[in-house]
């Protein structure tokens, strides 16, 4: 293949899709229907605030190897920062108890036996709880695989899969908690470092990929809307801007990169995930304290991850729906009482903003898993990508970046 490549959506998908066809020598048109990239993946500055801010705190890991590989080649993987060992800072608030989970940087996990490395209450026996995970069958969920009570699952196993897969573990799926298990902890601590953007995911993942692609030649237009596709037979032979449609070359294909709800219009037909959960971050414009950990899990509280960044404390909720219609100024209010006792800091609410990703992510229920399509589709021209398709993994960046290299791969005819 050697015609234009037209890829649509400049989110983590489309970007990295974007990147390994210009690197591979592909001639690339990228096009976003917004005025900037990034999707939901993005940073901006926040005029009330005066500082700039993520639309949501992602955490990323070391093992993590397509979105870190991504961030190394266009260089942005130094804006990322973390401990040097597998660390993670816990609190229960209504206890007030605090403990630090550091799993050995090995597969074999001897750390489990050793009580000041792990969840307090919890013997070595209840970690294998967990194993059921990675052989899960399509319809369970995760009640069906392991024990959803006691101290391990409340302090380690329900904030861990909640954050990795945006959905109360009771109805989630058991094999995308399975990938998730088997990508960090099965993987051993050398895997589950934990990285944050602490300059902002523009730093890390956004602005370096635009420069790099313009360098290697990309034409990238925004505000762009695709409004459809248009076939014939099995192929794609225009792309309709709300203009005249823009004619395809015989050779050339296209990636569709857009969220799903947008892919399903665009090209009729398509298998999407129907259904959504709402993600909430709190950011309050006030300095760390000294000594605050980069990020805090939280348990018993509404807070359930607090990252420090150098000019603020950021506050992330998952499967947040319940909270989309709250008033902002109420969870606000909320949020920084439980981080004030957190971090010991004055209980006067500083200024803050509420953002609210009402579709943050597909549901990651056995029955919305089984509605993401394949990175392929019935036109011979038209691949998809973004984190929910069938990467095999929930809705992560480390899952959209691999939809994206994936659907380049198939773009060139290497799969």
């Amino acid at each position: 293949m050697s015609g234009v490549v037209h890829v649509v959506g400049a989110g983590l998908a489309g970007l990295s899709c974007a990147l390994r066809l210009a690197e591979s020598g592909r001639r690339v048109r990228l096009y976003e229907s917004a005025r900037m990239a990034g999707g939901r993946c993005r940073s901006y500055f926040d005029s009330e605030l005066g500082l700039s801010i993520d639309n949501g705190n992602h955490l990323l890991l070391s093992g993590n190897r397509a979105a870190l590989d991504f961030a190394r080649r266009i260089g942005g993987v130094s804006a990322l920062e973390g401990p040097s060992d597998c660390v993670f800072d816990f609190a229960d608030l209504p206890s007030g108890a605090r403990w630090r989970l550091r799993p050995n940087a090995s597969r074999l996990p001897w750390w489990i036996f050793v009580k000041s490395r792990g969840v307090p209450g919890a013997s070595a026996k209840d970690y294998l709880g967990a194993l059921g995970l990675l052989t899960a069958g399509r319809d369970a969920v995760i009640p069906d695989a392991m024990p959803c009570s006691g101290p391990l699952y409340e302090r380690l196993w329900r904030p861990v899969l909640l954050a990795g897969l945006n959905t109360d573990p009771l109805e989630a799926s058991a094999a995308l908690a399975g990938a998730v298990v088997r990508e960090t902890l099965g993987a051993g601590g050398a895997a589950c470092r934990p990285l944050v953007a602490t300059q902002g995911l523009d730093a890390v993942f956004i602005a370096p990929a635009l420069t790099r692609l313009e360098a290697l030649g990309v034409d990238i237009t925004f505000g762009a809307r695709l409004r459809r596709v248009i076939f014939e037979n099995d192929a794609a032979i225009a792309l309709d801007f709300g203009e005249e449609p823009v004619p395809l070359e015989n050779d050339a294909q296209i990636v569709l990169a857009t969220p799903p709800w947008t892919a399903s219009e665009i090209a009729p037909g398509i298998s999407a995930p129907t259904d959504f959960r709402a993600i909430v971050n709190a950011h309050f414009k006030i300095a760390p304290p000294p000594g605050q950990p980069l990020l805090i899990g939280v348990v018993g509280g509404l807070t359930e991850w607090l990252f420090a960044y150098p000019d603020r404390l950021s506050v992330t909720i998952s499967d947040a729906n319940r909270l989309v219609d709250e008033a902002r100024e109420s969870l606000a209010e909320k949020i920084w009482a439980e981080v004030a006792a957190l971090s010991g800091l004055p209980k006067a609410l500083p200024p803050y903003r509420i953002v609210k990703e009402k579709r943050a992510t597909f549901a990651a229920t056995p029955a919305q898993e089984k509605l993401r399509p394949d990175a392929r589709t019935k036109w011979r021209n038209l691949f998809l990508a973004g984190d929910w398709t069938a990467t095999g993994l929930p809705a992560t960046i480390e899952g959209a970046v691999r939809s994206g290299e994936r659907a380049a791969a198939l773009a060139q005819g290497g799969l």
